[in-house]
């Protein structure tokens, strides 16, 4: 007679781990809220992507000019006489 009492109480043991196991049910709300936010960081990110590239355009154009002042210096230089490396 002792085995209906382990049976019912594996049972309930089993039910009660499957119910903390199983996400509850959602009535969507929570879903698009985390949509919402997730199309917000989205958005966030690519406008920081914008940001980025026109900075690196920026750049290179500095570097473009700082080459080409290096190049005149260096031509300047050598017909001075001067060493131009």
């Amino acid at each position: 007679m002792k085995k209906p009492p382990v049976i019912l109480a594996l049972s309930g043991a089993l039910a009660l781990g499957g119910a903390l196991l199983l996400p509850p049910q959602s009535n969507g709300q929570a879903a698009a809220e985390a949509d919402a936010e997730a199309m917000r960081l989205c958005d966030e990110i690519i406008a920081q992507q914008v940001v980025i590239n026109e900075n690196q355009g920026r750049m290179d154009e500095s570097l473009a000019a700082i080459g080409e002042n290096v190049r005149l210096a260096r031509i300047y230089a050598g017909r001075g006489g001067g060493k131009t490396k």
